[in-house]
């Protein structure tokens, strides 16, 4: 990995890519029953405006590199699909064992023993998730082994309480190679390399088992296939580019150029790759299910955007999941990972804990105005775009087939003047293993007239023009000025801001930087009250802000913990580690006004004094006219509701855990799915 960054070189939107991937059709091996393997650098899938399958019952499946990735990166948001009845399977794919020392605080050294470090570690995770199904810690568990694609076999923890349920999924790789090199990361970048399992102690599977690159997709694809998930979480394929010196990357626990472990990016990548495949070769079209990356140590380096309340909920599970020598728990190998339990979740310096960061931020849906003054609402099913236009009785109806695929789990979205609407997506272009492309770049599709059919996907390239770098930017945002343009703005891997514009001629722009940051990703843009496109971002230090001509001297606004709302010239934020919404006036605009009263946590998104997001038991509320809605009307959601206004007021809308839409409008006492 360099030292530095390379130097970056603006590349001009063009179709080459996607042109690559056109020339190699895909098609079926007759006679074999299967589809072959995507080719390395694929063209969107075309919009077959047919019928996608929806989601029935909803089901959470999370891929994970070590026990505790769920409990430090992805909670609270499992713990509220839980508290929602659904049932989870969470799949661990190393054993965790590490170098084998179960290191107790305060205490001398002890030996290394790796399977008993793995038993203790899965341990904690039986504990950890007894305590979050509201069981006493120390609750038994059904052991059994599956059976797996390909022959393989995997260790499995089950509980049940109250119509919930929890599945752990043990695969059990070895973290390292037996030359010493991390296991996960040198089975995904290496050619012909096979990486055995690693058994717990104590487990009823004491079988080694060896995988390839193409065997773990394959397992991870069958897993996906068995359990049909409607929603799947795992981990960051494409973390931010940090570059240090080589005692703060080990003291940081990072690979080496990024901000993350090495293992988190391997298994994301496998995820990714595996349920592209899950998504394409699925008889009958891809299968009705959304994904949710989840950032990792990317977390140490930003405000933390959790407040005290949900914190030491989330905390609390890490405490059982550390546990202590001399707990009760009954297992001989040991009752936790010790180093993690009592009150250091909270005291290490790292602060893991203290945030939770979606690779993929923004609205789930991108909402627009349809046909006789109802929705149309757009979002990614199946990692294919697809439509819904909202009905009479105000619930979306199915969903059509826009295809775009592979991509990421957010859209961007602009409304010409005439009425048209334009998509924008983060495609995953190439995912390949084994030294293969690795490729991210923006697509497009275009209306052709208003409520009419689209367009072909066009291809935006990417505002990188290194692949590696490439894949670190961000999801697409756009707004349309009062002149008709369409101004569109992605974050880079220097944690800037690149942009493109389409003007009224249709024609497009190249790619230009417009510098600025760094920021997280979560960019907002709106028109502002005087007719100016004016861009914000979360920032370390404030609130960042730009215009087409570059970055806006700093506001000096007080710093976000996240992503900012803008609505009728005001901006609303959490600030870090704090319940209390902030607001404050944007540029152009004279908007003042005490901050609405709506403690919560995570991002809002606003439309005049209208704003949805989350209550601290995250609950999603809809505050309209100075009063929030009752907990009780409140949807099941995941990450990423959305607002808008219509002719009868404002509509909140997004996708629920079965992937399916609702759509909330104030006086409803629920909403509607």
């Amino acid at each position: 990995m360099p030292n530095e960054p390379a130097r970056r070189r603006l590349a001009p939107g063009r179709r080459a890519l996607l042109l690559t991937g056109a020339a190699a059709t895909l098609t079926t091996v007759v006679g074999c029953g299967r589809t072959p393997p995507a080719p390395p650098i694929s063209a969107p899938s075309p919009a077959s405006g047919t019928p996608a399958t929806e989601g029935g019952r909803a089901l959470l499946l999370q891929v994970l590199a070590h026990p505790d990735d769920d409990l430090y990166f992805m909670n609270p948001d499992t713990q509220r699909a839980l508290d929602a009845g659904i049932p989870l399977v969470c799949v661990y794919v190393t054993a965790g064992e590490a170098d084998g020392v179960n290191r107790i605080p305060g205490q001398p050294r002890p030996p290394a023993h790796r399977a008993a470090y793995s038993a203790a570690r899965h341990q904690g995770l039986r504990q950890a998730y007894a305590g979050m199904l509201g069981l006493p810690l120390f609750t038994g568990w059904r052991t059994s082994v599956a059976r797996l694609t390909g022959g393989f076999r995997a260790e499995t923890n089950t509980l049940e309480h109250r119509g919930r349920r929890v599945e752990l999924v043990f695969l059990n790789l070895a973290m390292h190679t037996p030359y010493g090199q991390q296991g996960l990361p040198a089975l995904w970048r290496e050619r012909a390399l096979r990486l055995r399992t690693f058994p717990a102690e104590g487990s009823p599977l004491s079988t080694v088992q060896s995988y390839d690159a193409d065997t773990l997709i394959a397992v991870l694809t069958g897993l996906f296939d068995t359990y049909a998930p409607t929603l799947v979480q795992t981990l960051d394929p494409d973390p931010d580019i940090r570059h240090t010196d080589e005692r703060t990357r080990r003291l940081d626990s990072e690979q080496r150029g990024f901000c993350d472990h090495a293992d988190h990016t391997a298994v994301a990548s496998f995820t990714w790759a595996a349920l592209i495949r899950w998504a394409r070769s699925t008889p009958g079209g891809p299968p009705p299910f959304v994904a949710t990356a989840f950032r990792g140590y990317y977390a140490n380096h930003w405000p933390k955007n959790l407040p005290e309340r949900v914190l030491s909920a989330k905390a609390a599970h890490l405490v059982a999941y550390g546990a202590a020598p001399d707990w009760p728990c009954g297992n001989p190998s040991g009752c936790g990972d010790y180093n993690i339990g009592g009150d250091r979740p909270l005291t290490n310096r790292k602060g893991w804990v203290r945030s939770t960061h979606h690779r993929y931020p923004g609205p789930r849906l991108a909402l627009a105005p349809g046909t006789g003054g109802r929705l149309a609402a757009y979002g990614v099913l199946g990692m294919r775009a697809v439509r819904w236009h909202e009905r009479t009785d105000g619930t979306f109806g199915e969903p059509l087939d826009l295809g775009g695929g592979p991509l990421a789990p957010v859209l961007g979205s602009a409304v010409l003047d005439d009425g048209r609407h334009l998509l924008f997506g983060l495609r995953l272009a190439a995912l390949s293993p084994r030294g293969g492309p690795d490729v991210r770049e923006i697509v497009v599709l275009e209306q052709r007239s208003p409520q009419g059919e689209f367009s072909a996907w066009d291809g935006l390239g990417n505002p990188e023009s290194d692949p590696d770098r490439g894949r670190r930017i961000g999801v697409p945002v756009a707004v349309t000025d009062r002149d008709g343009r369409v101004h569109l703005f992605v974050r880079t891997a220097d944690q800037g801001v690149s942009t493109r514009i389409r003007g009224r001629d249709g024609r497009w722009s190249w790619w230009r930087d417009l510098g600025g940051g760094p920021v997280q990703d979560g960019l907002t843009a709106a028109v502002g009250e005087d007719g100016e496109v004016h861009l914000y971002a979360p920032g370390r230090d404030t609130v960042h802000h730009w215009t087409p001509d570059g970055p806006v001297p700093p506001t000096g606004l007080p710093v976000p913990a996240g992503p900012i709302a803008v609505a009728d010239g005001r901006l609303y934020y959490r600030p870090p580690a704090a319940p209390d919404l902030v607001t404050e006036p944007g540029t152009g605009t004279s908007a003042a006004g005490n901050p609405p009263v709506f403690p919560g946590y995570g991002p809002v998104v606003a439309v005049g004094r209208s704003l949805v997001g989350r209550d601290l038991r995250g609950t999603l509320r809809l505050l309209h006219e100075g009063r929030l809605s009752p907990a009780s009307a409140a949807p099941s959601g995941i990450d990423g509701p959305n607002l808008t206004r219509t002719p009868t007021g404002p509509a909140a809308a997004g996708l629920s855990p079965a992937a399916r839409p609702w759509l909330w409008r104030p006086g409803a006492d629920t909403s509607a799915t």
